[in-house]
């Protein structure tokens, strides 16, 4: 990582208007002029609040930035968007677009005719003189927005680049997604062609009590979402539910794991393991009664209260009435169970029980319903995580108490 370097106030505040050699020159100017829009637009952003605690640390920490060059870039990009669509009014049909650039963010508007270039810099913003407006981008990509379901899969990406005053298109391919372009019929020189092995998809969550599907074939309820060294995290849940090797996908089909480890009878637990687009959070989802945050796995004693989440009867409570209990079914018998007064339905199976914020088993199965009352076992999580080296995904610990 390299160092770290600190801008004085000066250098930070320093509006230099900068020579781009790929594109046309620009104007320059020393310091944004005094009550400029931009300065004006500056001084009511530091005269705001505070930015949230944090987020300054983060910034330069994941920028690579100083504290000092933090603070700055904010302010500057506070002016900035505060200055935007006054330019983009000022500019009209020749708007080239707008954006910030550099460690401190500073502003850069773009337009078509050099003879703009005086009113930009009197703005107190850095001018780009291009060839293509804003308006003449937006047209090129919306003729390949309207012609996306002919895109190659090969190239699933395409934006208006604006310091660049070009659409680009991001494909694995790139000679296949060229003839797409050229088959749309959008001025070829206004779009480039980037090689990219980049593939998209969506991001989803994993969190106790959500359903999920086994080989397209049953439903199952998600138990407590975990993390393992080494993998990118997953779930545990009851072992009948599947067989190791077997496929899952979420509520919407979305494909979404692989059962790693699963036994059935003797015991009835599993893990799945998810694929990179899950995540793993530490909490239950309760339904109607929110999210309940999952905070450890100490054991509840009996005649505690515990409640159990699940996709089909959603969320219910009760008692814990005995530990260690032996429950035969059909299929054999599973052992050190522990035995609930929370009904269940099918569909509810490797659901997650839990006693306020601990976490306590999956559950396995039971007798009765919803409609009339039932019992219901669950096999404690603590067994789960051990035999198969997972750790709990857990939620940040609550606010400390001044009382």
């Amino acid at each position: 990582m390299p160092p770290r370097k600190t801008a004085t106030a000066s250098t930070a505040l320093a509006v230099t208007l900068l020579a781009t050699p790929a594109l046309a020159p620009t104007a320059r100017s020393a310091t944004a002029p005094a009550g400029s829009l931009y300065a004006a637009a500056r001084e009511r952003a530091a005269a705001s609040a505070d930015p949230p605690a944090g987020l300054v640390e983060a910034l330069s920490r994941d920028l690579q930035i100083s504290d000092d060059q933090a603070g700055v870039r904010l302010l500057n990009e506070t002016a900035a968007a505060d200055v935007e669509p006054q330019l983009r009014a000022l500019l009209g049909p020749t708007y080239g677009g707008a954006w910030v650039t550099g460690p401190t963010s500073t502003m850069i508007a773009a337009t078509t005719d050099r003879n703009q270039v005086p009113a930009i810099t009197r703005a107190g913003v850095q001018a780009r003189v291009v060839s293509r407006s804003l308006q003449q981008l937006n047209r090129v990509k919306a003729a390949l927005d309207r012609a996306s379901a002919t895109a190659p899969r090969t190239a699933p990406i395409w934006y208006v680049d604006l310091p660049g005053n070009r659409v680009v298109v991001l494909s694995s391919t790139p000679t296949t997604a060229r003839a797409w372009v050229d088959a749309v019929g959008v001025s070829t020189s206004a779009v480039e062609v980037v090689r990219s092995d980049e593939k998209p998809a969506l991001f989803y969550d994993v969190r106790g009590g959500d359903g999920y599907y086994i080989d397209s074939r049953a439903r199952c309820s998600i138990g407590f979402a975990v993390t393992k060294a080494g993998s990118p995290g997953g779930f545990v849940s009851a072992g009948h539910c599947g067989s190791e090797g077997a496929t899952t996908a979420g509520t919407d089909w979305v494909p979404q794991g692989t059962f790693r480890g699963s036994s059935f009878p003797g015991n009835d637990y599993s893990w799945v393991e998810v694929g990179t687009n899950w995540t793993p959070l530490g909490e239950v989802d309760a339904y109607s009664a929110g999210m309940l945050p999952v905070r450890g796995s100490t054991a509840a004693l009996v005649g505690s209260s515990v409640c159990r989440s699940g996709s089909t009867t959603h969320y219910h409570c009760g008692t814990v009435q005995q530990v260690d209990t032996s429950v035969t079914y059909s299929q054999g018998t599973v052992y050190e169970a522990t035995r609930t007064d929370v009904c269940a339905e099918p569909g509810d199976s490797g659901g997650s029980f839990i006693s306020g914020d601990q976490a306590q088993g999956v559950t396995s199965g039971g007798a009765g319903n919803c409609t009339k009352g039932g019992i219901t076992y669950f096999q404690p999580v603590n067994e789960i995580l051990t035999t198969y080296g997972l750790t709990l995904a857990t939620a940040p610990a609550p606010p400390a108490s001044n009382l």
